[in-house]
């Protein structure tokens, strides 16, 4: 890996890293030589496992549970972060999230709260709680998506958290940008996850394809990538910007 995307005595702290893009990312941070924080929500013992492979490739890392759609998540994930580290924190990736896909008509309230609770909520009070801990050279990186930018099926509602995650990406840069913290988000499109799991049928892979201008669908690593470069000294002059991720969808 080259010099400048090492990231050895750095801490960082990945939500949502029980599985999917935070799994992908959690190793590949540790093994770029981050000491890892490895959020989950529920899978425990996926948590542990992202843990075991980081430790046993003698990195460092351990798991810390917090329900993010809890009104006080955040802030006792923060806490207990902030309780680990001591006074520094050098990379969050906030990427914890939850999906829907229904017409608007078939969308609840609790459904709508519940997709802002966790997409939007979690990250902005996670930033909000950890600010004491980044600083200069600290790097935070949210998670977009290419719903936020084009129509892609029924996901209106999901769409619009992301398209909140795109502003909040600005307010942060601004806010932190004295500090020497950046502040940008990944975009993914398709991704071959448990939260695109239709991309594993050949429907779902004919029509992911039939987006993009690359033509295979997208693994967790290929986004890991992206992080690890936005948390890096390579990228020590962009903030307050979304990196499309998503293999030239919509063009």
């Amino acid at each position: 890996m080259p010099q400048t995307h090492t990231l050895s005595g750095k801490t960082a702290l990945v939500t949502g890293a029980s599985r999917g893009i935070g799994r992908a990312t959690a190793i590949a941070l540790a093994e770029a030589g981050a000491q890892v924080l490895v959020h989950y929500g529920r899978n425990a013992d996926e948590a542990a496992a992202v843990v075991k492979q980081i430790t046993d490739a003698g990195g460092r890392a351990q798991a810390l549970q917090a329900d993010l759609a809890a009104p006080d998540g955040a802030h006792k994930l923060a806490a207990e972060v902030r309780g680990i580290v001591g006074g520094r924190l050098d990379i969050l990736f906030a990427n914890a999230g939850v999906a829907g896909a229904k017409p608007v008509e078939g969308y609840t309230v609790e459904d709508f709260d519940t997709l802002f609770a966790v997409n939007v909520r979690a990250p902005f009070f996670l930033v909000q709680q950890l600010m004491p801990i980044l600083g200069e050279g600290s790097s935070v990186v949210l998670v977009s998506s290419l719903a936020a930018h084009a129509t892609v099926g029924t996901l209106s509602a999901y769409a619009a958290t992301k398209g909140a995650i795109d502003t909040l990406v600005k307010h942060f840069a601004q806010a932190l940008g004295e500090r020497g913290v950046r502040v940008n988000a990944v975009a993914p499109g398709v991704v071959a996850t448990d939260m695109s799991s239709f991309a594993k049928t050949d429907e779902g892979r004919d029509f992911t394809l039939s987006l993009q201008a690359l033509k295979r669908v997208a693994q967790p690593d290929d986004i890991a990538s992206a992080v690890v470069f936005l948390a890096s000294d390579a990228a020590r002059w962009i903030t307050g910007d979304t990196l499309r991720v998503d293999g030239g969808s919509k063009l």
